[in-house]
């Protein structure tokens, strides 16, 4: 991303969300960051590969629900955002287990998807969190062209996109996690590191003051 992979020791997080809807740039800075400080990243779909391998659809109808509805996916922008914050809800205890487990174990990770919440995350302490949002239909349509050429512009997906990032960044900004705008690209992992290690410069000295 911005060339800033120097290894700096074990972060002073354990857990490190990066959330977002598809398109905007998630993956990519997920990697960067995974170089910068030397930590494995998980990533949410694999989880719910994990899921599906092990459940039925009459266990977990939601995580199921895009492959036994595949035609779902071609309803209105809204209905789909729907059923997406449907999973999203549906997935967090799993993800909950994993954040726990890995703040337990004292194992820093990485936690990067589209169904990850803020929810679990917060802004100070072992897990922090920040979230991407690309607003403009049209960026998000050229991001998928760039990424998925063969498919052509996806504009309908773009707009879904933009509709469940708008409402994961109003979820985050509730919850006090920050959201980051993805352009610039080239300095996108440094601003993201930015903004989670000025958190934690944040809380040191406001428990200073406090002490004092």
């Amino acid at each position: 991303m911005d060339g800033t992979d120097e290894v700096r020791g074990l972060p002073d997080w354990r857990v490190l969300v990066v959330g977002g809807a598809s398109g905007m740039g998630k993956t990519g800075v997920g990697r960067a960051l995974a170089r910068r400080y030397d930590v494995p990243v998980v990533e949410v779909d694999d989880i719910v590969e994990a899921l599906l391998a092990v459940t039925l659809p009459e266990h977990l109808p939601e995580v199921h629900f895009w492959r036994t509805h595949p035609e779902a996916a071609r309803r209105t922008p809204e209905s789909v955002v729907e059923r997406q914050i449907a999973i999203a809800e549906a997935l967090a205890p799993a993800i909950e287990a994993v954040v726990a487990n890995h703040v337990g174990t004292d194992t820093p990770v990485i936690l990067e998807g589209d169904y990850v919440l803020p929810g679990p995350a917060t802004p100070k302490g072992p897990v922090r969190a920040v979230f991407l949002h690309e607003d403009d239909e049209g960026q998000v349509t050229a991001n998928y062209l760039r990424r998925e050429p063969e498919a052509g512009p996806q504009r309908h997906r773009a707009r879904v996109s933009v509709l469940y990032g708008r409402w994961l960044a109003a979820q985050a900004r509730a919850a006090d996690v920050p959201v980051i705008a993805p352009r610039p690209w080239e300095d996108l992992a440094g601003r993201v590191a930015e903004t989670v290690e000025d958190a934690s410069t944040k809380t040191v000295a406001s428990t200073r003051t406090t002490a004092a």
